[in-house]
């Protein structure tokens, strides 16, 4: 299971036009669900989430995490972020999860998520979704369980 989270001050997502899901500052995390994904990996990423430390501390260095600073957490499923780009000029969506475990696995991980972490907002599973983001840095990561 992948993760790309962007450490935003504010971001949301709208389908159609209408916003259906937004945070402040926080973490926007574009998630990817891979053929051989579980649960376990699911909550092994969603650690990762709620602790990695990519916020500043009062000298200025990444030493804190979304659970430290009470920020938002944002989870947008993005089917291509699965993709094979190691040749070719096309991607490859082979080790992509099917469709029915890929909705699965991302409603188990924002289901946790909620149990987890104050304020969780997310996106559609499926859906063309416009997203919109403050990149705060920019700090990007790449997490993978």
């Amino acid at each position: 299971m992948k993760g790309l989270l962007q450490r935003v001050r504010q971001a949301r997502v709208e389908v159609n036009g209408e916003v259906v899901g937004s945070i402040d500052q926080g973490l926007l995390v574009l998630i990817g669900v891979e053929r051989e994904d579980n649960r376990a990996r699911a909550d092994k990423l969603l650690h990762k989430l709620l602790n990695y430390r990519v916020f500043s501390d009062a000298q200025g260095r990444m030493n804190r995490s979304l659970k430290d600073v009470g920020g938002g957490l944002l989870l947008v499923s993005q089917f291509t972020l699965a993709a094979d780009t190691k040749s070719g000029l096309r991607p490859s969506f082979s080790s992509a999860a099917p469709p029915a475990l890929g909705e699965e696995l991302y409603d188990y991980l924002l289901t946790q998520a909620r149990e987890q972490h104050s304020e969780v907002a997310c996106g559609r599973f499926g859906a063309d979704m416009q997203v919109y983001l403050q990149n705060d840095g920019p700090v990007t990561f790449l997490l993978e369980s």
